[in-house]
Formats: structure tokens, sequence, C-alpha cells
């Protein structure tokens, strides 16, 4: 489908979503809005595995001959986007993987003189060292910011490992290069934490205020998202890794050429400075609400060339699509691995 086709059942499940949600908050009855809403269950790591350098802890769910499902979360968030998704997923047969990144939750190096190294060749490489080690040949990867690059990426230098794709924000995939060209001043002014972390004082201030930080970036990345307290924190307590920091400057550094990569990603990172298409079957996602940078769905709907389809997700959702509107991101993961 092309990047403006929607299927009727879609929009049609958007709207009784989008009246739902306002019936619930008291509005269409012209009463007050409703207080924050419940916390969902927490979705637990409660797994590990060796994979290339990392003790990856990561939550397995739905039955083990399942249709393979991976669900890659972002920064500063954690599995717990998933919280929603992924047991919605399951209930429906799939076997869904949710992993926490490199610098998240109980995710460890194996050494300690492995660099702390975040380019996104190097979290691209974890996605497919960890389908490795767990014997998965193919899967659907999902996932938005960090994780929706992360499966941009694995889907275009590895297709025969991805049956079909779901990124929110679209085409992420850029280069050193790229990061060195300047926007025009409001497009750089949504990167302010990217400059921030370039300084020994952001550092030394993300490293002091770790968590102030992060939700003050689920604000702004989500200005109509009212998440209470105990989601928040929840997510909060994964970012209390002890590569977290390292990881998080070193990826931002590294985006403006301030830091270097690693020589053995080198020959991946020179295939994605030449922004490859993506072959698999894919749907990409907006929020209509998304406070944090992001292209425009016309701008990279023709790096799709595979079965396409573009979905805006309606009602306020912001950043974190699946733990904002799961059920239309659970939706969208159904049909794109039917494309």
């Amino acid at each position: 489908m092309s990047a403006d086709t929607f299927s009727l059942p879609s929009v049609v499940r958007r709207t009784l979503r989008s009246s739902a949600r306002l019936l619930a908050a008291g509005m269409l009855l012209g009463g007050a809005a409703s207080a924050a809403p419940a916390t969902s269950p927490e979705l637990v790591a409660n797994k590990h595995v060796h994979a290339g350098d990392l003790n990856v802890g990561y939550a397995d769910l739905g039955p083990a001959d399942g249709e393979v499902v991976i669900l890659l979360h972002g920064w500063p968030y954690d599995i717990n986007s998933y919280a929603e998704v992924a047991p919605k997923l399951a209930a429906k047969g799939y076997r869904v993987i949710v992993p926490n990144l490199r610098g998240y939750g109980n995710t460890r190096f194996l050494s300690d003189k492995t660099p702390r190294n975040a380019e996104p060749a190097a979290l691209a490489s974890d996605v497919i060292a960890l389908m490795d080690a767990l014997n998965i040949r193919k899967a659907t990867l999902a996932g938005f910011d960090w994780g929706a690059r992360s499966a941009d990426i694995v889907a275009a230098l590895w297709p025969e490992r991805v049956k079909a794709l779901v990124s929110v924000s679209g085409y992420l995939i850029g280069s050193q290069e790229s990061g060195r060209q300047p926007l025009p001043p409001a497009a750089e002014l949504q990167w302010w934490y990217q400059y921030y972390f370039a300084t020994a004082r952001g550092q030394d201030g993300y490293a002091r205020y770790t968590h102030d930080f992060a939700k003050q970036i689920w604000k702004l990345a989500s200005p109509q998202w009212k998440f209470d307290d105990a989601t928040f924190d929840r997510s909060a307590a994964n970012l209390d890794n002890p590569d977290h920091v390292a990881i998080t400057i070193h990826n931002y550094r590294w985006r403006l050429g301030l830091a270097e990569g690693e020589p053995k990603y080198a020959a991946l990172e020179r295939k994605l400075a030449q922004a490859p298409v993506i072959t698999v079957p894919t749907i990409t996602i907006e929020g209509d609400a998304n406070g944090a940078p992001h292209p425009k769905p016309e701008d990279y709907a023709k790096k799709f060339v595979g079965k396409y389809e573009h979905r805006t997700f309606t009602g306020g959702i912001g950043h974190d699509a699946p733990q904002e509107d799961p059920t239309e991101f659970t939706q969208a993961v159904i049909d794109a691995t039917h494309l």
C-alpha cells in the first residue's frame, strides 16, 4: 500500500478508541477529566542469554514455537513500553521477545574492557547476536526511537532475518556525515539535549539527574500523555544500569562526530551511510502529537520499497506509541506479519 492508504477497519478502530478515551475522561458528558490512568502490569526481563558482547536480560512471552516478534525500546524508556503490547501479542499465539538494550535494566557487558559503544551499527548488531543466541532464524521487528533505528538497520542490512518491520517515525538510518550537517534553527532547538550531552557539564548533569532528565524528555516527547508516577518510576528504575550514562552520552556524541565507534562496525556504518532502502514488508507509524524530533512520513516513504503502509495514531499520541496506544500498536504488528 502507499504511504497514505488506510484500511477502513483501522480507521474505525481508531475512531472508536478516541471516542472511548473521551468518554472515559468525562469530556463527552461535560464532566471533569479523569485522574491519571492506572499503571499496566510490569514487564519483567526474567531471562538471560549471552549474545555478542552482552549478557542480555529479556522478557519471553507466548508459546515457544510461536511466530517470533522482537520488540525494541528507545531512550530514555525501557521494556515496559511494551507492558501491554507483549501480552496482547502472546495471547494471539506469537512468541514475543523484549530485550533490555545495552545500558538498560539487567543487561550487562560481558567484559569491563569492551567499549561502552552505542553507535547504531553496534545496537543493531546486538539484535542479530540475540537472534543467533536464541536460535531465531527470522522475526518480525518492531520498535520506536533507538529501537526503531535498530530495527530499520537490521531490516536494511540483514533482510533475510526479518519477516516484517514496524517502525515508529519511519526511516531513521543515518550516519556521522549526515549528523554533521546543520539544520534550520527550529529543528536544531529540538535537539537541545544532544548538544548538552556534547559537554562535560551535560554528562555530569545526566549522571546526577538521570530520572529527572528522563521525565522531562517523556513530557516533551509526548505532551498529551498523562502518565502516572508509577508508570514512570517503573521504567526509570531500568535506567539505573551502571553503563546507562556512558551508553547515552556515546550515542549522541557519535552522531555529531565527537566520539568514534569501534573498527569492527566500520564496514556496516559505511553501508548505512549510503542510506540503503528497506525491502521487507513494513508498517510505519507516527503519533499525531509526537513532540520528539522526527521526519515527515512523506519524506521517507520511498525508502520502503517492499509492501508498505503508513499509519498515523490519533487522539494525542506522542513518541512512545506502543505504551500510549497499545491496542493500535499491537494491531499494526499483527497486520505487518500478514502483509
